[in-house]
């Protein structure tokens, strides 16, 4: 047994049974894949692999049973030859973050800016997805970080530590009637009611992205229709079509800059929607180098390492 015919296994999985794109992955031939999954199969005395003729199709009752294993393994082999890599190239290395979008553009770069000037030697990988691709990033073993709002702390082999709340605010041109509105009843001491936000059309998140849930609860909730004319997964794409006039936008208070967006209107939503929390999380099992420590301690100031790993084993409220 050994690692190359773990992973042409894992692979095979991964990559829908096609070997040829396990080949690439594996940068081997396809002859070469299928011998080593069948000396596995050998080696084990079992059919990991239903097939049709030569052809992978899918898992037998044996393989769905040996996979989780497979994964383990070379999960921990991925930890030791990172354990190695602390003492021989101590602040060296690759840190493979995966954000969503609105992390990414708002949220992270102070942070890399602040990381990169104490940590020169790592190179950084930024990949970008739905909370939920995210989080497989991490369960896959593609990402050391995750940073997203929601979902995180839906995964048992992942902990999803809280970093900060964070609000919504409503955008609009600034000569929309609703700008004026606002402004008058903060002058009064009263804010914007949910039932007038609903007479407008409504730019916002996709569903599952930064924070909509608790938009639609809030809706929900009071009994209103929320009449989403356009969802993205970009706060920037939203300003852009609430800046063409096609409705009014609801983004996430981090990503309005009133230098920036001269051009529109803010109205603070934080009395209409329920706070958000942004979360990093980490696999339970992963080996974290010491750099990784310091860039989860340099995003959240209160995630020390001993808080981390406390969290790890299970012995904080925080995971």
């Amino acid at each position: 047994m050994n690692f190359q015919q773990l992973r042409s296994v894992r692979e095979a999985q991964r990559r829908g049974f096609n070997l040829t794109e396990v080949a690439l992955a594996l940068h081997t031939s396809q002859p070469g894949v299928s011998r080593q999954i069948r000396e596995l199969e050998d080696e084990l005395g079992i059919e990991i692999f239903v097939r049709a003729g030569k052809r992978l199709t899918g898992l037998t009752e044996p393989g769905r049973n040996v996979m989780p294993i497979v994964e383990r393994l070379l999960h921990e082999a991925d930890n030791l030859k990172r354990a190695g890599d602390d003492f021989a190239r101590a602040d060296s290395g690759t840190l493979r973050i995966a954000a969503t979008h609105s992390q990414a553009r708002y949220a992270l770069p102070p942070v890399v800016r602040d990381f990169r000037a104490a940590h020169p030697d790592v190179i950084l990988h930024l990949q970008q997805g739905s909370p939920q691709q995210v989080a497989k990033l991490l369960l896959d073993g593609e990402a050391d970080v995750g940073i997203a709002t929601e979902a995180l702390a839906q995964y048992e082999d992942l902990v999803a530590l809280p970093c900060y709340r964070w609000t919504h605010t409503i955008i609009t041109p600034l000569d929309h009637p609703l700008a004026q509105e606002a402004a008058d009843l903060a002058a009064q001491g009263q804010v914007l009611p949910l039932e007038r936000l609903a007479q407008f059309p409504i730019i916002t998140y996709e569903s599952g992205y930064t924070g909509r849930s608790h938009i639609d609860e809030a809706f929900r909730a009071a009994g209103l229709d929320l009449n989403v004319v356009l969802a993205a997964m970009d706060a920037d794409v939203i300003k852009t079509y609430v800046d063409l006039g096609l409705g009014v936008g609801i983004v996430a208070a981090i990503a309005y800059d009133d230098e920036r967006d001269r051009h529109l209107s803010a109205i603070d939503a934080r009395h209409l929607f329920a706070d958000n929390m942004t979360r990093l999380a980490v696999r339970r099992d992963a080996y974290l180098r010491d750099y990784i420590y310091a860039f989860i301690s340099t995003f959240a100031a209160p995630l020390s390492r001993a808080a981390v790993d406390e969290a790890r084993l299970g012995l904080s409220e925080a995971a």
